[in-house]
């Protein structure tokens, strides 16, 4: 009957057997792991992401499932240089390397613009963001995507906004608007208060001329009196007058 040397090793030094044992199962489980996340994740296949920005939706959806990739529509935004219904944006850019099955976000272009309010303040008769701050109005503008704003200075104490117009029309709030609007935007300048200073400016200085005015014409009278003499009572004798008896 041959030596069985395995069996007499383990019985011999059974501690160095089970660590043996445990290595070898976790490198077969390291293994496993490795090659089930491979397929999972299909390691080792990528390739050049087509571009579909500027087709339509169907079109896109219909090339991106041909390379096997997956289509979320994640936000419609609106565009006037781009037919509605067509591709915006998409993410991964286009030429990224990616995998097969990756998820390819889309932006699609609406057929309406976005509208939005301006202010939504509960009071819809009154005119949308008076009295705020020119700097506060135009930050809130821009996020909201408004592209087409003007800015006219009207005369005023501060910089405040007076009313904003929407292609002419006052906007009120709680009001929605297209953000495609040509926005107009009254704000005042702050000239008034120099305004105010300078015609109080003036004043007093009207003041000060027409008070030394009069001053200057009582002055002239007091000198007029003084320099006139009362006529002499005493008859004048002219010289060289001849003498007769």
């Amino acid at each position: 009957m041959p030596y069985d040397w395995g069996s007499d090793f383990v019985s011999r030094h059974p501690i160095v057997a089970n660590i043996a044992i445990i290595v070898i199962i976790a490198v077969l489980g390291l293994y496993a792991a490795y090659v089930a996340i491979a397929l999972f994740t299909k390691h080792g296949q990528s390739g050049k992401l087509p571009g579909v920005e500027g087709k339509s939706y169907t079109e896109a959806i219909s090339i991106l499932h041909e390379h096997g990739f997956k289509v979320d529509i994640r936000d419609s935004l609106y565009r006037e240089d781009i037919r509605p219904g067509y591709v915006v944006e998409q993410f991964p850019k286009a030429r990224s390397i990616v995998k097969p099955g990756r998820k390819i976000f889309l932006y699609i272009n609406a057929v309406h613009p976005k509208e939005v309010i301006l202010d939504d303040n509960d009071r819809p008769n009154e005119p949308a963001l008076k009295g705020e701050s020119f700097r506060s109005v135009m930050a809130k503008l821009d996020e909201l995507g408004f592209k087409n704003v003007k800015i006219v200075k009207v005369l005023g104490t501060t910089d405040r906004v007076v009313k904003v117009t929407a292609n002419g029309k006052i906007v009120k709030k709680m009001q929605k608007i297209p953000v495609n609007s040509n926005l107009v935007v009254e704000v005042s300048d702050g000239r008034l208060e120099a305004i105010k200073d300078s015609l109080q400016d003036e004043e007093l200085l009207r003041y000060y001329r027409e008070d030394n005015s009069q001053e200057s014409e009582i002055n002239e009278m007091t000198e007029v009196n003084t320099n006139t003499t009362a006529p002499s009572n005493t008859p004048e004798v002219e010289e060289n007058t001849p003498y007769f008896e």
